[in-house]
């Protein structure tokens, strides 16, 4: 697992890698700024600040043991996502940078996030898309290295890349419910600067007509509570009684006035 951290951290330093973490940092800063509650939670990903554009009065960044020793990042509190030091019901947003990809479990992971966000929390996901320009590239050079005819990878050699409906059904399965999936970086697999600016158009033109292969995808999913009511402010149930007393005197021949 070290050894896939660091290949992780070492490919968001090259050039398409910054790309996608200057989208992803523009997606996290628009979709969490008008989340409100107390407590916000970002797991792992030092090198991306997903929580700076909210207003939660408590935000921590967490990182686990490998990870925070090779970021060289004060981080507020050394964990894995697997068994956070939350208690049940108590955060109001998990951020997930590239979590799942990364952790020993992504299963649990995600049912440990269930059972810290309070009902009605968000959690936010960011991940590569095995089905894109980039995803397909990193599975034929897989290919031609289980052929013995080389191949070089353009993605990090991590666990394993989720796809957006496998993770869909995951959430399901939780009691999440699917608020946003946004996709990003449609510019084919080069490695150089000069190569990701000369096919900039691309992205124009993928978010328009094929946005379901963006190299990265950002996810936002709502924990729903089975049998919960939420209930309404005072003063909407106070109006509803004051309104059938009016309806029933109308019937009856009364009439109302205000009182100068």
């Amino acid at each position: 697992m070290s050894g896939e951290i660091i290949g992780l951290h070492h490919w968001f330093d090259t050039p398409p890698g910054r790309h996608l973490l200057a989208w992803e940092q523009a997606r996290y800063d628009e979709l969490v700024a008008d989340l409100f509650g107390f407590h916000a939670l970002q797991l792992g990903m030092p090198g991306v600040d997903g929580l700076r554009a909210n207003r939660m009065p408590h935000r921590w960044l967490a990182l686990g043991g490998q990870e925070g020793s090779l970021a060289g990042t004060s981080a507020a509190l050394l964990a894995e996502p697997v068994m956070l030091p939350f208690a049940e019901a108590s955060l109001d947003l998990v951020l997930m940078p590239h979590t799942l990809e990364l952790s020993v479990d992504p299963h649990a992971a995600l049912r440990e996030v269930q059972r810290v966000l309070v009902p009605e929390g968000r959690v936010v996901i960011g991940g590569l898309n095995p089905w894109s320009l980039w995803g397909f590239n990193q599975k034929r050079a897989r290919l031609y290295q289980r052929l013995g005819a080389g191949g070089r990878l353009f993605l990090p050699d991590v666990g394993e890349f989720i796809a957006p409906g496998r993770l869909r059904d995951w959430l399901e399965l939780l009691d999440f419910e699917l608020e946003s999936v946004s996709f990003g970086c449609f510019r084919p697999a080069v490695a150089s600067e000069r190569w990701l600016q000369r096919y900039e158009w691309m992205d124009g033109l993928g978010a328009r007509w094929w946005p379901i292969l963006g190299a990265g995808y950002v996810t936002v999913a709502v924990k729903r509570v089975r049998g919960m009511r939420l209930l309404e402010p005072g003063w909407r149930t106070a109006a509803a009684p004051l309104a059938a007393q009016a309806q029933v005197a109308q019937q009856q021949g009364v009439h109302f006035s205000s009182c100068d």
